[in-house]
């Protein structure tokens, strides 16, 4: 390792050249990488939801649709309307009543079914608009956007399209007040905690790296979702940072024992190498575990912020050197003093009241662990969003004039008799919450000669060996009520065609509810158990990875367990990555304050003097990176309008502070009352560190 940061420090001009210039192909990497902003494609893709959903896209070109609803306008101004939305590139069709019967004639003399599903309240009828593409593609969504400039007074675009538009426009808005928030208030408190004025700027600079490289390769992953792309940058900048911490910090500290700033950074980088690979391995594990998810949006997260902090711990070590020898000058002159100190007094308190501090926050503990298991969970999606975009808007308005809060599109064979799929239809009529069902069946009956019918009529209700039933919900997606409807509707389909499936978005939701509950399991474990490994491997120890990651998981359990007290309801994707980010982000700290203790432990301190050694030296390090990794995602929190990324990084921002505070308070008492534990369950714990250190450096 000596050689290699020789090595570094030799060739920093070089370094820094090909760090600058690979920033080129990160930046077109980056542009070219696709974001997905529908989050019900990570689903598994064997479900029946997703096999006809498939199916719909494919056969129907109907998995990618968007509603109109028109009020009062009047018939010539609508037909002229539809003409100009079919014009607009990439949509196949453009729906109304007029595709089938002369317009001319009262609605009065309309099949029942038609009238119901054609017209509705408020002298409203319906457009329905078809797509090319996937309602996630960019074709779509620049065609939604075409149409919503040419839709007329007292239009109303629903649809999972027109939401998916909004969603991309909303994030593309706020992406750059994220950074720069984030960039900011990491700022204040690397000013504030950092001697030299410049050093915070050096640190972003480093970070830029990292990041860009981490973005830029992204591309290799084919594509990822909208949430990772607006996490990605915050979640890596809190995380990375304290890498930067403990290079700077040990650089100091060897500046005062080496003749020069050249050798003092080849002793900083072996040193803080050892410690760096630790602390991060188990955050990449942590990370990783994410990919244990069957919802593949946590593979999605997982490496790109896996990746993203081996990126991070190459840069550090490579590229953070050359920029500190380069500015090294200015940085000793502008100094100033650091308002965050060490916690000298409160380490005092603590080793002298290790037990009180343990009890207490045991009995704190219990009644938020419980609190935990209660927190409300939602997995509507659109409920994330402002209610007031224009998706959401017309969707709701779907739901007041047509009684379309939720749409089922049921796929059966098309060898089902014209009997069979009316009769199949009636059943359905008779289910709970059902508002509306129409078929091509239900609405000519039997007998009807379907080739008088106009192709594109066709091609909506009967394609590929399948015909379609619609079957609209007054219930929204994600209750209880509409999960029930759903049974009870797959066992009437599955009565009439055992393979018959019913995909949209409340079964897709159903779906994504089940997979998530599974997920979330899955998940913690992993993590929990790939840490473990890695800080038992570390330590050589059985009892201290119990101890610290029990330390984190009290804090997660206290994090999670807040919302129960408040009433908040959480989206479902933060409950189940939190505990993972929150674990492998901040264990860290742990792992930190572990090892000075064992270092005071090794050189014949009392466990009593050990940890009142290990938090006075450790607080402060522990202090920037946890309220570093805190100012990141509050400022987030504070300024999205999305509840599922404000939920996120509020969580996010709420567990570094808790783990902060039980790492300083709690892991130091600990340690100290778990010492006869520990070293009998730890090989070498007595044995001094610098005798292995003497002996590397001699070899």
């Amino acid at each position: 390792m000596k050689k290699i940061a020789q090595g570094i420090v030799r060739l920093r001009k070089l370094i820094l050249t090909v760090a600058v210039l690979l920033l080129i192909p990160s930046a077109i990497g980056a542009i070219a990488t696709r974001i997905n902003y529908d989050i019900l494609t990570y689903l598994p893709q064997d479900l029946d939801s997703m096999i006809g959903e498939v199916a719909l896209e494919d056969d129907f070109h109907l998995a990618s649709t968007g509603m109109i609803t028109v009020e009062g306008l009047p018939t010539n101004e609508l037909i002229a309307m539809k003409k100009e939305i079919e014009a607009v590139p990439g949509v196949t069709q453009t729906f109304w009543l007029s595709d089938v019967i002369d317009p001319s004639i009262p609605t009065a003399m309309l099949p029942a079914d038609v009238q119901q599903f054609m017209f509705g309240k408020n002298d409203s009828t319906m457009l329905i608009v078809r797509f090319d593409a996937p309602s996630a593609s960019d074709e779509t969504m620049e065609a939604v956007a075409q149409i919503e400039k040419l839709l007329r007074k007292d239009c109303f675009f629903g649809g999972m399209s027109v939401i998916l538009q909004d969603t991309k426009a909303l994030v593309n808005q706020e992406m750059p007040l994220y950074i720069l928030i984030a960039v900011g208030a990491s700022l204040l408190v690397l000013f504030l905690s950092l001697e030299s004025t410049l050093t915070p700027l050096l640190f972003m600079l480093g970070l830029l790296f990292p990041i860009a490289y981490n973005f830029g390769t992204n591309i290799f992953l084919g594509q990822i979702s909208y949430i990772t792309e607006a996490l990605a940058t915050v979640l890596q900048l809190g995380v990375t940072m304290d890498f930067s911490i403990f290079l700077l910090h040990r650089y100091e500290e060897e500046k005062e024992l080496r003749s020069t700033n050249e050798e003092a950074m080849v002793s900083a980088i072996c040193k803080t190498m050892t410690s760096i690979s630790a602390s991060s391995l188990t955050t990449i594990a942590g990370f990783l575990a994410l990919c244990a998810m069957r919802l593949t949006l946590g593979r999605d997260i997982g490496l790109v912020m896996a990746k993203g902090v081996a990126l991070g711990v190459i840069c550090t070590v490579v590229i953070l050197p050359s920029l500190i020898l380069t500015f090294d000058k200015w940085v000793e002159k502008y100094k100033h003093r650091t308002v965050i100190p060490r916690l000298t007094k409160l380490s005092y308190f603590v080793s002298k009241h290790s037990v009180p501090i343990v009890v207490v926050f045991i009995l704190i503990l219990i009644p938020f662990a419980i609190a935990q298991n209660k927190t409300s969970v939602y997995y509507t999606l659109f409920d994330s969003l402002p209610q007031d975009l224009t998706g959401i808007v017309g969707t709701n308005k779907l739901g007041e004039d047509f009684g379309m809060t939720t749409s089922h599109f049921i796929l059966v064979h098309d060898d089902l008799t014209a009997t069979q799929v009316s009769d199949l239809c009636d059943e359905l009529k008779d289910v709970d919450g059902i508002t509306q069902v129409v078929s091509l069946d239900s609405i000519t009956g039997p007998g009807f000669d379907t080739e008088l019918l106009p192709d594109n009529v066709m091609e909506i209700l009967q394609s590929g060996g399948y015909k379609l039933i619609l079957a609209n919900s007054s219930y929204k997606t994600g209750t209880d009520a509409i999960n029930s409807q759903l049974d009870e509707m797959i066992g009437l389909i599955k009565n009439v065609d055992p393979e018959g499936v019913i995909t949209g978005e409340g079964a897709m939701t159903k779906d994504l509810i089940e997979v998530a509950d599974v997920d979330f399991k899955n998940v913690n474990v992993w993590s929990i158990m790939a840490v473990l490994v890695i800080i038992a491997i570390s330590f050589k120890s059985i009892s201290i990875p119990v101890l610290l990651v029990a330390s984190i998981e009290a804090a997660i359990a206290i994090n999670m367990g807040i919302p129960y007290f408040t009433g908040t309801q959480l989206p479902f994707i933060a409950s189940i990555v939190i505990g993972t980010i929150q674990l492998g982000a901040t264990v860290d700290y742990s792992i930190l304050m572990t090892t000075r203790y064992h270092e005071e432990r090794a050189f014949g301190r009392t466990p009593k003097e050990a940890a009142q050694q290990s938090l006075e030296h450790c607080s402060q390090s522990i202090l920037t990176s946890g309220l570093t990794f805190f100012a990141a995602t509050v400022g987030v929190a504070a300024i999205s309008k999305m509840e599922l990324l404000r939920s996120i990084c509020l969580l996010i921002s709420r567990g570094a502070l808790i783990s902060m505070l039980v790492i300083l308070v709690m892991l130091p008492a600990a340690l100290m009352l778990c010492d006869w534990l520990i070293r009998h369950t730890t090989l070498k714990w007595m044995v001094p560190e610098s005798a292995n250190a003497k002996k590397s450096e001699k070899e």
